[in-house]
Protein backbone atom coordinates (compact mmCIF):
# COMPACT_ATOMS: atom_id res chain seq x y z
CA UNK A 1 0.00 0.00 0.00
CA UNK A 2 1.12 3.92 -0.42
CA UNK A 3 0.10 6.86 -1.73
CA UNK A 4 -2.22 8.29 -4.59
CA UNK A 5 0.97 9.61 -6.58
CA UNK A 6 -1.97 12.27 -8.21
CA UNK A 7 -0.68 14.43 -4.67
CA UNK A 8 2.72 14.57 -5.99
CA UNK A 9 1.95 17.04 -9.27
CA UNK A 10 -1.06 19.23 -7.59
CA UNK A 11 -0.99 22.48 -6.81
CA UNK A 12 -2.23 23.78 -3.54
CA UNK A 13 -1.84 26.92 -1.63
CA UNK A 14 -1.18 25.06 1.45
CA UNK A 15 2.61 25.18 2.97
CA UNK A 16 3.81 21.65 2.35
CA UNK A 17 4.04 19.59 5.57
CA UNK A 18 7.71 18.82 6.49
CA UNK A 19 8.34 15.12 8.11
CA UNK A 20 10.86 15.03 10.82
CA UNK A 21 13.16 13.97 8.83
CA UNK A 22 13.38 17.04 6.52
CA UNK A 23 16.46 18.60 7.62
CA UNK A 24 18.51 15.16 7.19
CA UNK A 25 16.96 14.98 3.55
CA UNK A 26 18.37 18.54 2.56
CA UNK A 27 22.13 17.12 4.25
CA UNK A 28 21.59 14.24 1.71
CA UNK A 29 21.20 15.79 -0.99
CA UNK A 30 17.41 14.52 -1.87
CA UNK A 31 15.45 16.45 -4.69
CA UNK A 32 12.35 16.95 -2.76
CA UNK A 33 9.26 17.24 -4.14
CA UNK A 34 5.59 17.89 -3.31
CA UNK A 35 3.85 14.81 -2.20
CA UNK A 36 0.57 14.44 -0.50
CA UNK A 37 0.78 17.85 1.14
CA UNK A 38 4.58 16.79 2.43
CA UNK A 39 7.66 18.01 0.54
CA UNK A 40 9.30 14.43 0.33
CA UNK A 41 12.69 13.23 -1.23
CA UNK A 42 12.33 11.65 -4.70
CA UNK A 43 15.12 11.10 -5.04
CA UNK A 44 18.91 11.21 -3.65
CA UNK A 45 22.49 12.21 -5.65
CA UNK A 46 22.78 8.46 -6.70
CA UNK A 47 19.38 8.87 -8.93
CA UNK A 48 16.45 6.68 -8.73
CA UNK A 49 17.79 3.52 -10.56
CA UNK A 50 21.12 3.10 -8.28
CA UNK A 51 18.03 3.41 -5.52
CA UNK A 52 16.30 0.53 -6.79
CA UNK A 53 19.17 -1.36 -7.39
CA UNK A 54 20.34 -1.22 -4.11
CA UNK A 55 17.11 -2.15 -2.36
CA UNK A 56 16.89 -5.28 -4.21
CA UNK A 57 20.40 -6.42 -3.22
CA UNK A 58 21.13 -4.72 -0.25
CA UNK A 59 18.98 -2.75 1.80
CA UNK A 60 16.92 1.16 1.30
CA UNK A 61 15.81 3.16 3.92
CA UNK A 62 12.62 5.01 3.16
CA UNK A 63 11.33 7.59 5.19
CA UNK A 64 7.54 7.42 5.17
CA UNK A 65 6.35 9.67 7.76
CA UNK A 66 3.61 11.26 5.47
CA UNK A 67 1.66 7.72 6.35
CA UNK A 68 -1.17 8.17 8.98
CA UNK A 69 -1.01 5.90 11.68
CA UNK A 70 -3.96 5.24 14.51
CA UNK A 71 -4.96 2.73 17.15
CA UNK A 72 -8.60 1.64 17.73
CA UNK A 73 -8.70 0.94 21.46
CA UNK A 74 -11.04 -1.20 23.40
CA UNK A 75 -12.58 -4.62 23.91
CA UNK A 76 -14.96 -4.38 20.24
CA UNK A 77 -12.60 -2.89 18.08
CA UNK A 78 -11.66 -5.93 15.64
CA UNK A 79 -15.35 -6.29 15.81
CA UNK A 80 -16.07 -2.28 14.76
CA UNK A 81 -13.38 -2.99 12.01
CA UNK A 82 -14.74 -5.27 10.50
CA UNK A 83 -18.28 -3.47 9.57
CA UNK A 84 -15.60 -1.08 7.71
CA UNK A 85 -13.71 -3.55 5.70
CA UNK A 86 -14.14 -7.24 3.98
CA UNK A 87 -11.27 -8.56 6.06
CA UNK A 88 -11.02 -10.78 8.89
CA UNK A 89 -10.28 -8.49 11.91
CA UNK A 90 -11.31 -10.72 14.72
CA UNK A 91 -9.51 -13.92 13.93
CA UNK A 92 -6.41 -12.22 13.41
CA UNK A 93 -3.88 -13.80 15.94
CA UNK A 94 -2.02 -11.30 18.78
CA UNK A 95 1.40 -10.33 17.30
CA UNK A 96 -0.06 -10.43 13.50
CA UNK A 97 -0.91 -8.01 10.50
CA UNK A 98 -3.17 -8.19 7.67
CA UNK A 99 -3.90 -5.78 4.61
CA UNK A 100 -7.25 -4.30 4.30
CA UNK A 101 -9.87 -2.46 2.02
CA UNK A 102 -11.70 0.57 3.71
CA UNK A 103 -15.01 1.02 1.56
CA UNK A 104 -17.50 3.00 0.46
CA UNK A 105 -21.15 2.12 0.36
CA UNK A 106 -20.94 0.80 -3.61
CA UNK A 107 -17.89 -1.21 -2.37
CA UNK A 108 -15.80 1.44 -4.06
CA UNK A 109 -12.47 1.76 -2.16
CA UNK A 110 -11.95 4.65 -0.33
CA UNK A 111 -8.34 3.21 0.49
CA UNK A 112 -6.08 0.89 1.37
CA UNK A 113 -4.43 -0.02 5.10
CA UNK A 114 -2.56 -2.45 7.10
CA UNK A 115 -3.70 -3.15 10.52
CA UNK A 116 -1.81 -5.14 13.35
CA UNK A 117 -3.61 -6.77 16.37
CA UNK A 118 -1.26 -5.59 19.32
CA UNK A 119 -3.91 -6.28 21.83
CA UNK A 120 -2.36 -4.47 24.87
CA UNK A 121 -4.46 -3.85 27.98
CA UNK A 122 -4.62 -0.29 27.63
CA UNK A 123 -6.17 1.09 30.98
CA UNK A 124 -8.13 -2.35 31.25
CA UNK A 125 -9.71 -1.89 28.20
CA UNK A 126 -8.62 -4.29 26.24
CA UNK A 127 -7.91 -4.37 22.39
CA UNK A 128 -5.39 -2.84 20.48
CA UNK A 129 -5.46 -2.90 16.68
CA UNK A 130 -2.39 -0.44 15.33
CA UNK A 131 -3.32 0.79 11.50
CA UNK A 132 -1.44 2.84 8.96
CA UNK A 133 -3.21 4.26 6.09
CA UNK A 134 -2.04 6.10 3.10
CA UNK A 135 -0.61 9.90 3.67
CA UNK A 136 -3.24 11.66 0.71
CA UNK A 137 -6.13 9.51 2.20
CA UNK A 138 -5.42 10.13 5.85
CA UNK A 139 -7.28 12.70 7.41
CA UNK A 140 -10.69 11.58 5.45
CA UNK A 141 -9.82 8.05 6.68
CA UNK A 142 -9.51 8.56 10.22
CA UNK A 143 -13.09 11.42 10.32
CA UNK A 144 -14.47 8.03 8.54
CA UNK A 145 -13.31 5.89 11.09
CA UNK A 146 -14.11 8.27 13.54
CA UNK A 147 -18.27 8.48 12.36
CA UNK A 148 -18.36 5.39 11.65
CA UNK A 149 -17.03 3.28 14.56
CA UNK A 150 -16.24 5.87 16.99
CA UNK A 151 -19.03 5.07 19.55
CA UNK A 152 -18.03 1.50 19.47
CA UNK A 153 -14.19 2.04 20.40
CA UNK A 154 -11.77 4.91 21.07
CA UNK A 155 -10.20 5.90 17.62
CA UNK A 156 -6.92 7.66 18.56
CA UNK A 157 -4.99 9.31 15.73
CA UNK A 158 -0.90 9.22 16.36
CA UNK A 159 0.16 12.56 14.55
CA UNK A 160 3.33 12.04 16.76
CA UNK A 161 4.79 9.17 15.03
CA UNK A 162 7.20 9.12 12.64
CA UNK A 163 7.17 6.07 10.39
CA UNK A 164 10.45 4.47 8.29
CA UNK A 165 10.86 1.56 5.98
CA UNK A 166 13.96 -0.43 6.09
CA UNK A 167 13.95 -2.83 2.70
CA UNK A 168 16.11 -5.43 0.48
CA UNK A 169 17.83 -8.73 1.34
CA UNK A 170 19.99 -7.36 3.82
CA UNK A 171 17.63 -5.10 5.83
CA UNK A 172 17.49 -7.92 8.83
CA UNK A 173 21.07 -7.94 8.93
CA UNK A 174 21.83 -4.06 9.37
CA UNK A 175 18.43 -3.85 11.92
CA UNK A 176 19.30 -6.71 14.02
CA UNK A 177 22.70 -5.02 14.94
CA UNK A 178 20.64 -2.33 16.65
CA UNK A 179 17.74 -4.44 17.94
CA UNK A 180 18.51 -8.10 18.64
CA UNK A 181 15.72 -10.39 18.36
CA UNK A 182 14.29 -9.07 14.84
CA UNK A 183 15.68 -11.22 12.92
CA UNK A 184 12.86 -14.41 14.53
CA UNK A 185 10.25 -12.64 12.89
CA UNK A 186 8.22 -13.88 10.30
CA UNK A 187 6.32 -11.82 7.28
CA UNK A 188 3.42 -10.28 8.75
CA UNK A 189 4.60 -10.57 12.70
CA UNK A 190 6.27 -7.73 14.53
CA UNK A 191 6.40 -6.43 17.97
CA UNK A 192 7.85 -3.33 20.07
CA UNK A 193 11.68 -3.23 20.08
CA UNK A 194 14.23 -0.75 21.11
CA UNK A 195 16.46 -0.07 18.18
CA UNK A 196 19.16 2.30 18.57
CA UNK A 197 17.96 3.57 21.57
CA UNK A 198 14.51 4.28 20.42
CA UNK A 199 11.26 3.12 21.23
CA UNK A 200 9.83 1.55 18.05
CA UNK A 201 7.15 -0.69 17.08
CA UNK A 202 8.30 -2.31 14.34
CA UNK A 203 6.44 -5.47 11.62
CA UNK A 204 8.48 -7.50 8.92
CA UNK A 205 6.96 -5.96 5.94
CA UNK A 206 6.77 -3.38 3.39
CA UNK A 207 6.15 -2.20 -0.11
CA UNK A 208 8.70 -3.58 -2.38
CA UNK A 209 8.28 -6.93 -2.64
CA UNK A 210 11.56 -8.02 -0.57
CA UNK A 211 12.32 -8.93 2.66
CA UNK A 212 12.04 -5.81 5.46
CA UNK A 213 10.59 -3.54 8.18
CA UNK A 214 8.18 -0.94 8.64
CA UNK A 215 9.60 1.15 11.79
CA UNK A 216 6.78 3.21 13.36
CA UNK A 217 9.08 5.66 15.88
CA UNK A 218 8.51 8.84 17.82
CA UNK A 219 8.57 11.72 15.90
CA UNK A 220 11.53 13.36 18.10
CA UNK A 221 13.56 9.73 17.66
CA UNK A 222 12.73 9.61 14.01
CA UNK A 223 16.34 11.65 13.18
CA UNK A 224 18.22 9.42 15.51
CA UNK A 225 17.28 6.12 14.18
CA UNK A 226 17.67 6.98 10.66
CA UNK A 227 21.34 7.86 11.34
CA UNK A 228 21.76 4.96 13.05
CA UNK A 229 20.44 2.75 10.49
CA UNK A 230 22.60 4.84 7.57
CA UNK A 231 25.58 3.80 9.16
CA UNK A 232 25.15 0.56 8.65
CA UNK A 233 27.39 -0.78 5.91
CA UNK A 234 24.37 -2.22 3.82
CA UNK A 235 22.14 0.98 3.83
CA UNK A 236 21.53 3.80 1.49
CA UNK A 237 18.48 6.26 1.23
CA UNK A 238 15.94 5.78 -1.47
CA UNK A 239 13.40 8.16 -2.37
CA UNK A 240 9.72 7.97 -3.98
CA UNK A 241 10.72 7.72 -7.27
CA UNK A 242 12.77 3.87 -6.76
CA UNK A 243 9.50 3.23 -4.62
CA UNK A 244 7.31 3.06 -6.92
CA UNK A 245 9.16 0.92 -9.19
CA UNK A 246 9.95 -1.01 -6.51
CA UNK A 247 6.27 -1.73 -6.09
CA UNK A 248 5.10 -1.96 -9.32
CA UNK A 249 7.80 -4.41 -10.41
CA UNK A 250 5.94 -6.32 -7.27
CA UNK A 251 2.70 -5.87 -8.06
CA UNK A 252 1.24 -4.29 -5.87
CA UNK A 253 -1.27 -1.54 -6.47
CA UNK A 254 -0.92 2.54 -5.26
CA UNK A 255 -3.78 3.75 -4.24
CA UNK A 256 -4.93 7.19 -7.06
CA UNK A 257 -3.95 4.65 -9.73
CA UNK A 258 -4.65 1.32 -9.33
CA UNK A 259 -7.89 1.17 -7.09
CA UNK A 260 -9.83 3.84 -5.66
CA UNK A 261 -13.70 4.44 -5.64
CA UNK A 262 -14.41 3.34 -8.99
CA UNK A 263 -12.86 0.42 -8.52
CA UNK A 264 -14.31 -2.58 -6.27
CA UNK A 265 -12.13 -5.51 -4.60
CA UNK A 266 -13.05 -7.86 -6.95
CA UNK A 267 -12.29 -5.63 -9.62
CA UNK A 268 -8.55 -4.88 -8.59
CA UNK A 269 -7.99 -8.48 -8.66
CA UNK A 270 -7.29 -8.58 -4.99
CA UNK A 271 -10.03 -11.19 -3.85
CA UNK A 272 -7.23 -13.02 -2.00
CA UNK A 273 -7.50 -10.02 0.81
CA UNK A 274 -11.49 -11.41 1.56
CA UNK A 275 -11.42 -14.32 3.60
CA UNK A 276 -13.53 -17.32 3.08
CA UNK A 277 -15.33 -16.33 6.84
CA UNK A 278 -16.62 -12.55 5.23
CA UNK A 279 -17.61 -14.14 1.67
CA UNK A 280 -21.14 -15.97 1.16
CA UNK A 281 -21.68 -18.80 3.17
CA UNK A 282 -18.76 -17.97 5.89
CA UNK A 283 -19.81 -17.03 9.57
CA UNK A 284 -19.47 -13.59 9.23
CA UNK A 285 -20.28 -13.22 5.75
CA UNK A 286 -21.30 -9.44 4.31
CA UNK A 287 -21.55 -6.74 7.05
CA UNK A 288 -19.75 -4.81 5.24
CA UNK A 289 -20.26 -1.21 2.66
CA UNK A 290 -21.26 -2.83 -0.40
CA UNK A 291 -20.92 -6.48 0.64
CA UNK A 292 -24.12 -7.15 -1.86
CA UNK A 293 -22.40 -6.59 -4.54
CA UNK A 294 -18.51 -7.62 -3.99
CA UNK A 295 -20.15 -11.45 -2.85
CA UNK A 296 -22.28 -11.08 -6.42
CA UNK A 297 -19.35 -10.18 -7.85
CA UNK A 298 -17.35 -12.83 -6.12
CA UNK A 299 -19.53 -15.35 -6.57
CA UNK A 300 -20.61 -15.13 -10.24
CA UNK A 301 -17.95 -13.02 -11.56
CA UNK A 302 -19.07 -13.93 -15.41
CA UNK A 303 -21.88 -12.11 -15.25
CA UNK A 304 -21.37 -9.08 -12.84
CA UNK A 305 -17.34 -7.78 -12.88
CA UNK A 306 -17.10 -5.30 -16.17
CA UNK A 307 -13.30 -4.61 -15.81
CA UNK A 308 -9.93 -6.71 -14.12
CA UNK A 309 -6.65 -5.32 -12.92
CA UNK A 310 -3.94 -7.06 -15.18
CA UNK A 311 -0.67 -6.82 -15.70
CA UNK A 312 0.55 -6.08 -18.69
CA UNK A 313 4.44 -6.49 -20.49
CA UNK A 314 5.49 -4.36 -23.61
CA UNK A 315 6.99 -6.09 -26.68
CA UNK A 316 9.07 -3.02 -27.71
CA UNK A 317 11.36 -0.84 -25.96
CA UNK A 318 8.94 1.42 -25.35
CA UNK A 319 7.16 2.52 -21.78
CA UNK A 320 3.56 2.72 -21.54
CA UNK A 321 2.65 5.08 -18.74
CA UNK A 322 -0.73 5.79 -16.63
CA UNK A 323 -3.76 6.78 -18.62
CA UNK A 324 -2.41 5.18 -21.68
CA UNK A 325 -5.63 3.60 -23.81
CA UNK A 326 -5.91 0.47 -24.27
CA UNK A 327 -7.32 -1.47 -27.32
CA UNK A 328 -7.93 -4.77 -28.98
CA UNK A 329 -5.65 -5.83 -31.79
CA UNK A 330 -8.77 -4.39 -33.96
CA UNK A 331 -8.86 -1.77 -32.43
CA UNK A 332 -11.60 -1.63 -30.08
CA UNK A 333 -10.97 0.16 -26.75
CA UNK A 334 -10.53 -2.08 -23.87
CA UNK A 335 -9.53 -0.65 -21.13
CA UNK A 336 -6.88 1.43 -19.62
CA UNK A 337 -3.25 1.33 -18.41
CA UNK A 338 -2.60 3.09 -14.89
CA UNK A 339 0.99 2.61 -13.77
CA UNK A 340 3.71 1.90 -16.06
CA UNK A 341 7.34 2.42 -16.39
CA UNK A 342 10.20 0.64 -17.53
CA UNK A 343 10.97 -1.88 -14.70
CA UNK A 344 14.47 -1.04 -13.51
CA UNK A 345 15.04 -4.87 -12.45
CA UNK A 346 13.85 -6.85 -15.68
CA UNK A 347 14.90 -3.68 -18.00
CA UNK A 348 11.46 -4.46 -19.81
CA UNK A 349 8.42 -2.28 -19.70
CA UNK A 350 5.81 -3.12 -17.67
CA UNK A 351 2.45 -1.97 -16.44
CA UNK A 352 -1.06 -2.16 -14.39
CA UNK A 353 -4.26 -1.64 -15.63
CA UNK A 354 -7.84 -2.82 -16.09
CA UNK A 355 -9.18 -4.65 -19.28
CA UNK A 356 -12.64 -6.52 -20.12
CA UNK A 357 -12.59 -9.78 -18.21
CA UNK A 358 -12.32 -11.47 -21.61
CA UNK A 359 -9.14 -9.79 -22.47
CA UNK A 360 -7.36 -11.10 -18.80
CA UNK A 361 -5.80 -14.38 -19.68
CA UNK A 362 -2.01 -14.62 -19.36
CA UNK A 363 -0.66 -14.36 -22.68
CA UNK A 364 -3.24 -12.12 -24.43
CA UNK A 365 -2.05 -9.60 -26.54
CA UNK A 366 -3.01 -5.84 -26.93
CA UNK A 367 -2.18 -2.50 -28.07
CA UNK A 368 -1.33 0.53 -26.22
CA UNK A 369 -2.01 4.41 -28.08
CA UNK A 370 1.47 5.85 -26.95
CA UNK A 371 1.54 9.03 -28.87
CA UNK A 372 -0.80 7.28 -31.83
CA UNK A 373 1.50 4.78 -31.92
CA UNK A 374 0.69 1.10 -31.21
CA UNK A 375 2.62 -0.42 -28.76
CA UNK A 376 2.10 -4.33 -28.37
CA UNK A 377 1.44 -5.27 -24.86
CA UNK A 378 0.89 -8.67 -23.39
CA UNK A 379 -1.03 -9.65 -20.63
CA UNK A 380 1.37 -10.99 -17.54
CA UNK A 381 1.68 -12.77 -14.63
CA UNK A 382 2.40 -10.58 -11.52
CA UNK A 383 4.60 -9.88 -9.67
CA UNK A 384 7.02 -8.94 -12.61
CA UNK A 385 9.57 -9.95 -9.86
CA UNK A 386 9.81 -12.39 -7.84
CA UNK A 387 8.39 -11.45 -4.09
CA UNK A 388 11.00 -12.46 -1.62
CA UNK A 389 9.32 -12.02 1.89
CA UNK A 390 10.49 -14.29 4.96
CA UNK A 391 8.18 -16.76 5.91
CA UNK A 392 10.80 -18.46 8.35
Amino acid sequence: MSDTSSSASSVSSEPLLKTPLHELHLELGARMVPFAGYSMPVQYPAGLMAEHHHTRNAAGLFDVSHMGQLRLVGPQSAAALETLIPVDVIDLPVGKQRYGLLLDSDGGILDDLMFFNRDYAVNGDGGDIFIIVNGACKVGDIAHIQNKIGALCKVIPMPEMALLALQGPQAVSALQRLAPGVEKLVFMTGGRFMVAGCDCFLTRSGYTGEDGFEISVPASQADTLARALLRQPEVKPVGLGARNSLRLEAGLCLYGNDIDTTTTPVEANLNWAIQKVRRTGGARAGGFPGAEKILAQLDDPTTTVRKKRVGLMALERIPVRDHTALCSLDGTPIGEVTSGLLGPSINQPIAMGYVSPEFTAIGTRMNAMVRGKRVPMEVSAMPFVPNRYYRG
